[in-house]
């Protein structure tokens, strides 16, 4: 079999858990390949929110083992967390996830740097989550980092206390208080639930499992605009957002991929700073946060919006191979008696349809093409037939990106997806 890889094309927050969670019976094994505690793949589970950080969104169904791969960064206080929420909704993690001994850990004083950097931007600030996540992937890239592996060495608390050391000396020279004391108890509390897991050479695994012919769904997080080499930098993650780092990230080859699942929404959201083109400042953009419900899953931020830009969307589909395209959301455009895509930008009066080196310093103009709204409250009572109007405006999507979009999700509900 092979490695499917699904992940978002625009700058996260495009609904990929709820794809995932439909999908995954379909799959022997789910793999989160890269991110962190920043991801919030939210899900409705028989009538609850759970919104999953760092476990993949395949987490609820009998089929799929999950697999957290060598590329995502790990904040055990926060796994404890997440971990506690899913068993008291009766998901045995210790059956049903893997860590890859590779995976790269937060800790506390990850945090303190965190908020330390950001803080000495002022105005230039990215928006970080302050999770500690960007000090954790330059600790894996300046070889000073600690690995899921380094928690069943006997040398685990002076490693700790030499990190701890360097990172001290770091918030120094920014002259900014570490507030992580507090957390060192919980995160050795967190140490000791990951030890219980089953920790494995995630690469061995995964391809042992190729081998055997099983099915593999590579689960992204964060948006490919995100990408930390592609996307809007320096208003990126810190890693690799894009269908290659599914090699990178669980320790597969490039011949394992087989579909690329690109996620967008029907519009464009983005939380933070950084370039929108298609931002609405306006009631409009007030009007789709609201129906949208677009607040941030993990830090509650109310997240921008805008509508949907194809040019990002068809750089992403370029960076990814996409092979198939999944649209989300379309149920909030419900609410529009017309709705906008643009399909080019004006840049120094010149029409282009590329992503210029530096979004946020050019002056860019998005040119809109406006289709009527649909207008149907309910979609699912179309009986699987688009909307004449949402009809027209996939058909858009298609033509301008050249790939088939092959499913629609029209609510926050499982069962509330389209086929196409």
């Amino acid at each position: 079999m092979a490695v499917d890889v699904l992940l978002g094309l625009q700058w996260g927050d495009e609904g990929k858990g709820k794809i995932v969670d439909y999908l995954a019976p379909n799959y022997d094994v789910v793999a989160r390949f890269q991110g962190g505690p920043n991801a919030g793949h939210t899900l409705n589970i028989q009538g609850k929110r759970v919104v999953l950080r760092t476990i993949p969104s395949g987490v609820f169904h009998d089929r799929p083992c999950n697999l957290i791969g060598n590329g995502v960064v790990i904040d055990p206080v926060e796994f404890m967390k997440e971990a506690n929420e899913l068993e008291s909704l009766g998901i045995d993690l210790k059956k049903k996830l893997k860590l890859s001994e590779k995976a790269h850990l937060i800790v506390p004083t990850h945090r303190s740097l965190d908020a330390a950097s950001e803080a000495a931007k002022g105005e230039g600030k990215i928006g970080s989550t302050l999770k500690g996540i960007g000090p954790a992937y330059m600790d894996k890239t300046g070889r000073n980092g600690l690995r899921v592996g380094d928690l069943l060495s006997p040398d685990l608390k002076s490693t700790f206390e030499r990190l701890k050391k360097k990172h001290l000396e770091l918030l120094s020279l920014f002259n900014f208080q570490d507030n992580s004391a507090g957390l060192e108890e919980k995160w050795y509390e967190g140490v000791d639930y990951l030890r219980s897991l089953n920790i494995v050479a995630g690469e061995y695994y995964i391809n042992d499992q190729l081998s055997k012919g099983k099915s593999i769904l590579a689960e992204g997080a964060q948006g490919s605009m995100l990408d930390i080499d592609f996307g809007t930098y320096p208003f990126v993650t810190s890693s690799n957002t894009i269908s290659a780092a599914a090699c990178t990230g669980l320790g597969i080859p490039p011949t394992a991929i087989r579909e690329v699942i690109g996620i967008i929404k029907a519009y464009c959201t983005r939380v933070g700073s950084g370039p929108f083109p298609t931002e609405l400042i306006d009631d409009t953009g007030d009007q789709l946060r609201k129906a949208g419900h677009e607040f941030g899953a993990v830090t509650g931020r109310p997240r921008r919006c805008g509508w949907l830009d194809l040019p990002a969307v068809n750089y992403t589909i370029m960076l990814n191979g996409v092979t198939q395209l999944i649209i989300t959301k379309a149920d909030v455009l419900n609410v529009f008696d017309e709705v906008k895509i643009s399909a080019s930008y004006t840049i120094a009066e010149n029409k282009v349809k590329t992503i210029p080196f530096n979004m946020n310093t050019s002056d860019i103009t998005p040119a809109y093409d406006t289709f009527p709204g649909w207008n149907t409250n309910n979609l699912m009572q179309t009986g699987g037939n688009l909307p004449s109007a949402l009809e027209k405006f996939v058909k858009f999507i298609e033509n301008e990106t050249k790939v088939q979009v092959s499913l629609i999700s029209i609510g926050p509900d499982r069962d509330q997806l389209i086929q196409l």
